[in-house]
């Protein structure tokens, strides 16, 4: 028994030491989001973390593009980002609209194209959302669906213009005509045959860099809690819609090798980021309306700036993850989430799996007390009482 306990210490010791160390970058050194030179599409952009993250972009080398829907925003945002450029030569623009009209997104596309000379942006980052947490009950039923609109349909309908755009075929080149005479050449009169293995070297060569869809949820999509209960149900949501398209994009993937000539230009990749508190002003509006104890579970959780989200999901992104974390607390929440989603290490996602598995015993039986011992203390919220 004590053996067995010292043998699983050490093995447990050292995962943890790969865990760190793969944070740290040390297995995985290739860049899988190069964006110096390409063209990225953003929503929210205009304030929070969609200006952190255009901000940061922009320092990388990349063109920008912003979208919301407040115009003096948006030009203000366009200077901030701008003065950040890496060169002179990077373009930036803004485009208003509303993204929870589903016409809008088509709009939305073909003004981008427009923009960057008849060619669909390389990278959608969908983050505008909202949130203004309250009891579920205290919440009209037309906010709920304001929710919804505004934090998965809105990112749903770009994705759907984004993908169809994307993965339009192309149309097949003109067949080159016959000579009317031919003069027959041997073997070693002709020039040296391609081999198959050279021709795929070649074709690898000339493969463009991957484009990415990249959808923005919460940490609330792993465990709501109480008083979000309008928002974490479409976050949750982006989270299912990201796991259906990983397969589905495989399918137009697989066609393109299949015949590159008339599939897409580039394979695509879609993520999904799940942030916790950021310090912007829409978190000082969300504690406007936000109930006491949601306050009370929340004290103490690690908030983050708009930039310290940004870089963190921008280095997740670059290292190739699928679902992405920007702090411990997510990625335990997400370890305890994990379900039939794709990971990113398998080995040490799952250990992470397990460990947090057992620390949930714990953690899900606090939360809930604190919730029944809230109640018993304060009674029947005043707005739950007459409804």
């Amino acid at each position: 028994m004590a053996l067995g306990f010292f043998w699983a210490t050490i093995l447990l010791g050292f995962f943890a030491s790969v865990l760190a160390l793969d944070i740290m970058g040390l297995f995985r050194r290739k860049n899988h989001f190069p964006v110096e030179g390409r063209t990225v599409l953003i929503t929210g952009g205009s304030q929070g973390m969609g200006r952190g993250v255009a901000k940061l972009l922009a320092q990388k080398g990349a063109n920008v593009l912003i979208v919301a829907r407040d115009v003096k925003k948006l030009e203000s945002a366009v200077e901030y980002i701008q003065a950040a450029a890496k060169s002179p030569a990077q373009r930036f623009h803004y485009i208003s609209a509303d993204l929870m009209n589903p016409a809008e997104s088509e709009r939305i596309m073909h003004e981008a194209a427009v923009w960057n000379n008849n060619n669909p942006p390389d990278v959608v980052w969908c983050i505008a959302g909202s949130a203004a947490p309250e009891l579920f009950l205290n919440t009209p039923v037309e906010r709920h669906r304001q929710l919804m609109d505004s934090n998965y349909w809105s990112a749903a309908y770009l994705a759907h213009a984004t993908l169809r755009s994307w993965f339009k075929p192309r149309t097949p080149p003109p067949a080159t005509p016959a000579s009317t005479t031919t003069t027959s050449k041997s073997v070693s009169e002709t020039e040296t045959p391609v081999t198959t293995k050279e021709q795929s070297a070649s074709q690898a060569a000339a493969t463009p860099p991957a484009r990415h869809l990249i959808f923005t949820s919460s940490v609330l999509a792993f465990y709501p809690i109480i008083g979000y209960n309008g928002y974490s149900p479409a976050k949750a949501a982006l989270r299912s819609l990201s796991d259906a398209l990983s397969q589905e994009i495989n399918l137009y993937n697989g066609a393109r090798h299949h015949n590159p000539s008339l599939g897409p230009t580039a394979d695509v990749k879609v993520h999904t980021v799940f942030p916790g508190t950021i310090y912007t002003p829409g978190y000082e509006h969300e504690n406007e309306t936000k109930p006491a104890i949601t306050k009370l579970l929340e004290a103490g959780d690690p908030g983050q700036t708009e930039d310290e989200c940004a870089a963190v999901s921008v280095r997740g992104l670059e290292r190739g993850e699928y679902l992405i974390t920007v702090a411990f607390l997510g990625s335990a929440m997400r370890a305890c989430a994990w379900g039939g989603s794709p990971r990113g290490n398998f080995l040490l996602d799952t250990l992470m799996t397990w460990i947090t598995s057992i620390a949930w015993l714990f953690i899900q039986p606090d939360m809930d007390k604190k919730v029944w011992r809230w109640g018993r203390a304060n009674g029947m919220p005043k707005d739950a009482k007459s409804a």
